[in-house]
């Protein structure tokens, strides 16, 4: 199983497909605005003694708590979209009647393959998916472990219709025992009509990889669903850029955006957001109410707390004006009845 988790590898005619793209230059997908992920050799010595000695603060207390799925309340018919926010990246979502689950990590650790392990916050997550109802389409935004986990997809390939990946992706599924026929990849920008609900993969500014050999050979994105009562945007994992100004011109306004803010730090900046990065990102998409994610999961930061994310989205929230929503772990939500209370501080 330990060699199953670094998924499939990118052969000669996945690579002559992926030439295909405009965003495949020099045998790999690329930023389309330079990211560095070198780091000076002289930083080393600081961000290891930031690693050994900024602990406190970076768990909780206690495991974080998950609210009881109530599978009659999540489906019930409703004219405007639902959703379950389960830590990290995991959202369950229900919208035009159908169930879409984004970035089902729901593992108990995201470094399978190191000796040290990774622990999330709250417990029991993987049995979760045994009461989930049949799954209509699963969405991937890149291939990271905080993001696709193995064990999650062997219990999700049984009760789950489609997969839609960015390009790259299916690769892994495929070798996961996933059918290439449920598979749909795809490029910034490429969209497809899902039974009434539009569904277009945006671009992030990060990168890819579960492997020392596979790094960018696959992309990395966000997802945007439009109906026609909605409009809503997952913005999927990466730094601040000019793409938020385009997404918001080409697909905005968008009613409800989950926005990437977590697991930041200085090393790090170009390819993940800072909590003002992400207020200020939401509003170049023309986002009416946003919701921080990537965070309450696992601590994959020695630079803040693990509340922290959320406290300083708020800050920046009520600074612009922006409206915001704050659901606990497993609450069902809604566009208009969302919380919006800092529930952390019961456990940090």
């Amino acid at each position: 199983m330990f060699f199953k988790q670094f998924g499939g590898s990118p052969t000669k005619e996945l690579k002559e497909r992926y030439a295909q793209s405009p965003n495949w230059k020099d045998g790999r997908f690329q930023n389309f605005l330079e990211t560095s992920l070198a780091m000076n050799f002289t930083q080393m010595p600081g961000i290891i003694y930031k690693a050994l000695t900024l602990k406190e603060n970076r768990e909780p207390k206690q495991p974080l708590p998950i609210l009881p799925f109530d599978k009659e309340a999540f489906l019930a018919p409703s004219d405007s979209m639902k959703f379950i926010w389960y830590g990290h990246s995991v959202v369950l979502l229900r919208i035009q009647g159908k169930t879409l689950l984004i970035d089902p990590m729901l593992g108990p650790d995201t470094t399978p393959i190191t000796p040290t392990k990774t622990k999330r916050f709250s417990e029991g997550t993987l049995d979760l998916i045994d009461e989930f109802p049949e799954i209509d389409a699963i969405l991937i935004t890149h291939d990271h472990y905080d993001h696709l986990d193995f064990a999650s997809i062997q219990k999700l390939k049984g009760k789950t219709k489609r997969f839609f990946t960015s390009l790259g992706v299916g690769r892994h599924l495929e070798s996961w025992g996933v059918p290439s026929s449920t598979i749909r990849e795809f490029d910034w920008f490429d969209d497809y009509d899902f039974e009434g609900i539009k569904i277009t993969f945006t671009p992030t500014r990060h990168f890819s990889g579960r492997g020392l050999t596979d790094r960018y050979k696959s992309l990395w994105g966000g997802w945007a669903f439009r109906t026609q009562n909605e409009n809503i945007w997952f913005s999927g994992d990466g730094g601040y850029g000019p793409h938020f100004k385009e997404v918001g011109e080409r697909l905005g306004p968008f009613d409800f955006a989950f926005m990437e803010c977590g697991q930041y730090n200085d090393e790090w900046r170009p390819i993940h957001l800072f909590p003002e990065e992400s207020v200020q990102a939401a509003l170049d998409a023309c986002v009416k109410t946003a919701m921080p994610v990537h965070w309450a999961g696992f601590n994959l930061s020695f630079q803040h707390t693990w509340w922290e994310p959320a406290e300083d989205f708020v800050k920046n929230c009520q600074a612009k004006e922006l409206s915001y929503a704050l659901p606990r772990i497993g609450e069902l939500s809604g566009l208009g009845t969302f919380s919006a209370d800092a529930w952390w501080g019961d456990y940090s």
